[in-house]
């Protein structure tokens, strides 16, 4: 359907595209990965055709459809929700007026037997098959369908666009996008503005779509319960995994183990025949043999080692000035939305030092709770105090709104720069990996990674003793979610975090509120304690609790001790399976070695079974990993008793 060949773009004196070339086919269901900033949103711009490579070539089957939901699509139409859905049908609704125009020709006419009215009936019921065959009666359920799937409540299909936030208001647009079924859909960050129960939808109308579908996104649940197929781009080159996500994974290890030990392997058989022609080349007698030899080392087909981008943010907050025992208390707060209540009778109480993760079902107020706590957003109901010496932090779930498109980088920060940190600019944007010539890149340009950066080193130029996130690994990769979360860890001032990522939460914090049915229950517990209580997997499952319609009650969770009293016999059975754990980590800490010595011997990648030794090595470590996971979960009960 698409053929990518040889593309290859250089920015400065980085190769962003290296010589790419990659076939798409009619129904691929695709997961386009690679870290912030390696060229994902630049691929998509150039198979729209926004954008056109420095060299290579698009080569598109005539009559291909793309649509492209790019993830900064946003409008401020005045049209309803409906109407801007039905705009995907501007094909069809055009020729059910050409088809309107027609009849009523036909019933104003008067002249039947004349050549011009035979004509008109011509006309006429040639357009009736058209519209026929386009569906046209479908197109009210058609549209009902995709509104719901994307969130929005009858009543809200006929309200105008401008009057939602922007989340919102890409919702609809990306409706529009899915009605208009092109071949492919290139969907740049799709569930960035979704809840649970619309990426849950999304994801079986992806799999379903008769077309072929690209997707950028960092929620890998979501990847893999869509894509069959993954593109990788890494240091300007681009790997196809013919595989669902989780496979993928596996084989990029298994991609790189082998190719490392075929490189050390190559590099010793050069070693040993550079040593032999230099010694070869002191007697005459072997100066031809040598000669011989350099020719044939020259012509050597090298293993090439890709090099891993290895840059990361680099976060370092500023000394943090002490702030009162009490932060922010909130008494009896309550927050609607005309006839959508939200919050109502939240108390609150955060002391200095604490570390609070908001949870909850999408529209049950989290962003909302947040804003409140730091006046970001006036309450209908209560009050907000905030105590002394108080340097709030916020990063917002949709920051990008507040930076100006038409800066660049640099003046985006220098602007905000405070009094004294001007002439550190440039060195605070370098550690966010925005060195030399990225500084001068307009705002409008970047990716949501980029964006996301810039607007954490523009919030962290400044000493904060409290920060309120808002989802802030939306748009991150997973090496800059590490970072940032390292970072976190060891921040000694305030913390409050709304976010549905797990393993980002996970130590994070130590109190975790949650949010449902106007009211907040509060757990002294990181993310692992409260889905524990809940007994709940994951945080899918917290989304789609459904909520009840029974007056929560005001609760205070605390963790209980786990010890108990066990005979002499149980007692030493759990010590035998302690020891029994440990050995099994122990055989396969040797099968891995023993397989790792097998894969760095000379020609080991010639042999016919060098694949399925790499799968099996690959199948060792993941069971080793979970040998130690039971052998400190043993472990840790029998201290713990």
């Amino acid at each position: 359907m698409i053929h990518l060949k040889n593309l290859f773009i250089r920015y400065g004196d980085r190769k962003l595209f290296n010589d790419i070339t990659v076939l798409i086919k009619g129904k691929d269901k695709i997961a386009l990965v690679g870290r912030n900033g390696a060229g994902k949103t630049t691929l998509f711009k150039i198979i729209s055709q926004e954008i056109n490579p420095d060299a290579g070539k698009v080569e598109v089957q005539n009559d291909v459809k793309i649509g492209y939901l790019d993830q900064y699509l946003e409008s401020n139409d005045r049209k309803t929700v409906w109407e801007v859905a039905k705009e995907a049908f501007a094909d069809t609704l055009e020729a059910e007026r050409e088809l309107d125009r027609l009849q009523k020709e036909i019933e104003e006419a008067t002249e039947f037997e004349s050549d011009a009215y035979m004509r008109l009936l011509e006309d006429y019921n040639q357009q009736l098959e058209r519209v026929d065959g386009l569906d046209a009666d479908r197109i009210d359920k058609r549209i009902e369908l995709v509104l719901k799937g994307m969130g929005f409540t009858r009543k809200q299909f006929e309200h105008r666009l401008d009057t939602f936030s922007g989340g919102w208001k890409m919702r609809a647009q990306f409706a529009q996008l899915l009605l208009q079924e092109p071949d492919l859909l290139l969907l740049d960050e799709p569930t960035n503005h979704l809840d649970i129960e619309a990426i849950i939808w999304l994801e079986e109308y992806i799999r379903d779509y008769p077309g072929a579908v690209i997707l950028i996104s960092h929620d890998k649940a979501f990847l893999q319960n869509t894509a069959s197929r993954v593109l990788e781009i890494e240091m300007g080159n681009l790997y196809d995994y013919p595989v669902p996500y989780a496979k993928y994974e596996v084989q990029k290890v298994e991609r790189r183990a082998i190719q490392e030990s075929a490189y050390k392997n190559q590099q010793k058989v050069i070693a040993d025949r550079e040593r032999t022609i230099k010694r070869f080349m002191a007697k005459a007698t072997k100066t031809s043999m040598a000669q011989s030899m350099q020719k044939q080392l020259d012509k050597m087909e090298r293993v090439e080692l890709d090099v891993t981008a290895d840059e990361t943010m680099k976060i370092r907050f500023l000394p943090i000035p002490r702030s009162g025992r009490t932060v922010i208390k909130a008494s009896g707060v309550g927050k609607s939305y005309g006839d959508n209540h939200v919050l109502h009778g939240v108390d609150l109480q955060i002391d200095r030092g604490d570390r609070i993760s908001i949870v909850g079902q999408n529209g049950q107020g989290k962003t909302t709770l947040a804003r409140i706590l730091i006046n970001e957003l006036a309450a209908d109901a209560g009050t907000i105090e905030h105590g002394t010496q108080l340097a709030i932090g916020y990063y917002a779930q949709n920051q990008s709104e507040d930076l100006d498109q038409d800066e660049t980088i640099l003046e985006s920060m220098d602007r905000r720069a405070p009094d004294g940190m001007h002439t550190r600019v440039r060195s605070v944007l370098g550690a966010f990996m925005f060195s030399g010539e990225d500084a001068e890149k307009k705002i409008k340009v970047l990716s949501g990674g980029e964006r996301a950066r810039l607007a954490f080193a523009r919030m962290l130029m400044e000493p904060l003793n409290v920060l309120v996130l808002d989802e802030p690994t939306n748009h991150l990769d997973m090496a800059s979610k590490e970072v940032l979360k390292r970072a976190l860890l060891d921040y000694t001032g305030t913390l409050i975090v709304v976010s549905h990522d797990r393993d980002f939460l996970a130590d994070l914090t130590n109190t975790t509120i949650e949010l449902k049915d106007l009211k907040m229950k509060k757990y002294l517990g990181d993310i692992n304690y409260f889905l524990e209580k809940k007994n709940l997997e994951n945080m899918r499952d917290v989304e789609l609790q459904k909520s009840a319609n029974v007056k929560p009650v005001e609760n205070l969770e605390r963790p209980q001790a786990q010890g108990k009293e066990l005979s002499f016999e149980e007692r030493k059975l759990l010590q035998k399976e302690v020891k029994k754990a440990e050995r099994e980590v122990e055989r396969l800490e040797k099968k891995a070695k023993e397989l790792e010595q097998q894969m760095a011997s000379v020609g080991f990648f010639e042999q016919n079974n060098a694949e399925a030794v790499g799968i099996e090595y690959q199948q060792v470590k993941k069971h080793l990993e979970l040998a130690e996971e039971n052998w400190m979960e043993k472990l840790q009960e029998a201290e713990g008793l």
